[in-house]
């Protein structure tokens, strides 16, 4: 593919491309102000002209939010302008023919400048990337006049088309010429993506004509440009557009410079490309810097390899063999000129493929041309059969769908009837664990503390119950933690009733203040102490001495060392012991009882002292009970 050609491919796609480094700005210029305007009164032709100004992405999604609009539109086969954003969605899925079909179906009878806009719409689709044909010029040039004639608001598009054509036919000049037209009469003329593919436009041609003049002027324009928007991927693009210009002036230097600023950016932002390489490693060779030269070409060949593995370009091999032959290396050159020339046919071989193509392309386009009538009359005909076809898959497949969900089901009550046998036999041991948990805690107090739960959802209180049942919770793992154990941490045991208390206090509100207390040489992580030791005892002051006082309960719980016994204190000034609460007190013997047991399994069937003690206070002058458990220190 020639230079020219590869510029031409450029200038159609530069239009859409030139804005992609531009997403970051979003300037409040006539487009604006334009694309609110027009949608009320539906000026979708100034929308079209908008366009422009689009990044690819945003282009992409107006032209496919249009047609979807459009399509909802009460006789919308008879408006131009969804034929033209049909046609473009087309062309954005490379269906060329499809494309070319909408366009023709545009209403030209609407007003001139649709009728305008649908014959430069057909002119460009046909214009191509090669030489243009002179029939096309001049109609080209026909529409160019009567556009002009009119003082149409698209005349700048035949400027642009025009100036594509002569490009494409080697006369830049002319085609230089229609670009400044092209510029100069655009509706959107500030708008920065206009203005850099104006700039972009006019280096090439200025490059295409060896004027180096313009060549700088325009480059400088469009770091200019770049540098007021703050599109630093443009800037960096100016230093390559630079560096061709000094190179192409023989200032390798310089060239290598500006090559240097630009591959460096496009490194920095993960952008580099094998064409990057190549021109950093050219002008490294020009400079006789061959080593360099050397390392970037092979650079080029490496990212090739890395990112489009089976496309290796010859140009890079071919710079490679000058560096080597300038060097002396003349069995490297040998061994890449080989290599290269095979690379080379396998291109031309696919160049010739893809004329083929283009001519098979150009045939079936003719050959669809004759056969669209006939498509057409068919088309109701087809897509009654197609409903008719899908009525009746779809009712087959209702029935597959019937038949399979009743196996299914079968095979689902078989299965369940053999997991339901299993789970019967998982709970009944479930529920014998269960049992044993259960035994382990306080059925008195889950019940109360059930009960209180349900106090507090029916007053409303959604925080106080909330509260209260993360503390339960908490307290209720730390039980079930705790009971598989002999020994805890004092610590622990000392946060156990801590939670237990806090939750008796917001069980009964105001009814009673608590003190937990520990001498200053007690190490409370290293002593160990039979968990739920304490518990029972807590648990009868609160609800035996504080339900019927009349004056605040408190309770004091003291850990102290005596002669190597660890001593703890319950001491409250609740009602004391009584003889008519001994019916109601057989739980809490019952677990005296039980504590009697443990203290003798843990301590005294070792030859250990264990005791506790409890005690009227009346019988002393005081108030309340004092409880006094004695156990031996053990220490982790």
């Amino acid at each position: 593919m020639n230079v020219r050609t590869v510029f031409a491919i450029f200038w159609i796609l530069t239009l859409l491309f030139t804005a992609s480094c531009r997403n970051k700005e979003k300037p409040k210029s006539n487009r604006d102000h334009v694309l609110t305007r027009v949608a009320p009164q539906k000026d979708y032709l100034s929308l079209i002209i908008s366009l422009d100004t689009l990044s690819p992405a945003q282009y992409k999604k107006a032209i496919y939010r249009e047609n979807d609009l459009l399509k909802h539109v009460p006789d919308s086969s008879t408006n131009s302008f969804y034929h033209f954003f049909r046609a473009k969605k087309y062309n954005l899925e490379k269906k060329r023919d499809s494309a070319l079909a909408e366009y023709k179906k545009m209403n030209e009878q609407q007003n001139d400048d649709v009728a305008l806009f649908k014959n430069f719409l057909i002119l460009n689709h046909s214009l191509g990337s090669g030489a243009v044909e002179a029939t096309l010029t001049n109609q080209i040039l026909s529409g160019m006049q009567t556009a002009e004639r009119s003082k149409s608001r698209i005349t700048y598009l035949f400027y642009d088309l025009l100036a594509r054509a002569y490009f494409q036919n080697d006369n830049t000049r002319e085609a230089f010429t229609y670009a400044e037209r092209y510029y100069k009469n655009h509706p959107f003329k500030l708008h920065p993506v206009i203005k850099q593919r104006y700039y972009d436009i006019s280096f090439l041609l200025a490059s295409d004509m060896g004027n180096f003049d313009k060549m700088m002027l325009y480059n400088v324009k469009a770091r200019n440009l770049a540098k007021s928007i703050g599109d630093s991927l443009a800037i960096a693009r100016t230093y390559d557009n630079e560096a061709r210009i000094y190179d192409r002036q023989g200032q390798y230097d310089k060239t290598l410079m500006c090559s240097r600023i630009y591959f460096n950016y496009l490194k920095k932002t993960n952008n580099l490309n094998d064409i990057a390489y190549n021109n950093l490693a050219t002008s490294f060779m020009r400079n006789k810097q061959l080593d360099s030269a050397i390392y970037y070409y092979n650079g080029a060949i490496d990212f090739l390899n890395k990112n489009e593995p089976g496309n290796p370009k010859s140009a890079s091999y071919k710079g490679l063999i000058e560096a080597y032959k300038i060097k002396g290396d003349y069995n490297n050159a040998f061994r890449l000129a080989d290599y290269t020339y095979a690379l080379e046919i396998k291109e031309i071989k696919r160049i010739e493929a893809v004329k083929v193509a283009e001519l098979h392309e150009k045939y079936e386009t003719e050959k669809k041309d004759r056969n669209i009538a006939e498509l057409n009359s068919r088309n109701v005909l087809n897509e009654k059969i197609i409903l008719q076809q899908r009525w009746t898959l779809g009712l087959a497949f209702l029935i597959f769908l019937g038949v399979l969900s009743f196996f299914y089901i079968i095979y689902r009550q078989q299965r369940l009837k053999e997991r339901n046998k299993l789970l019967q036999s998982e709970n009944q041991r479930l529920n014998i664990e269960q049992k044993l948990l259960q035994a382990q805690l306080n059925p008195h107090f889950i019940f109360n503390a059930i009960a209180n739960l349900q106090g507090l959802v029916t007053s409303g209180d959604t925080r106080e119950f909330l509260r209260y049942l993360a503390a339960f919770s908490k307290l209720l793992r730390s039980i079930l933690e705790q009971s598989r154990k002999d020994f805890i941490d004092l610590d622990e045991e000392i946060s156990s009733l801590d939670n237990y208390l806090q939750l008796q206090q917001m069980r009964f509100t105001g009814l009673f203040e608590y003190h937990i207390t520990a001498d200053d040489n007690l190490s409370l992580e290293n002593i160990l102490i039979p968990p739920m030791l304490i518990q029972p005892f807590v648990e009868n002051s609160i609800e035996h001495g504080f339900r019927n006082i009349q004056h605040k309960g408190i309770l004091n719980i003291i850990f102290k060392v005596e002669n190597d016994q660890l001593v703890i204190n319950v001491d409250d000034n609740g009602s004391g012991l009584t003889r008519k609460e001994i019916p109601k007190q057989k739980k809490q013997s019952l677990a005296q009882i039980i504590l009697k047991e443990r203290l003798d399994v843990l301590f005294k069937s070792k030859g250990l002292e264990a005791k506790f003690v409890v005690e009227d206070k009346k019988n002393t002058g005081g108030q309340g009970v004092l409880v006094q458990i004695v156990i031996p220190v053990v220490k982790d």
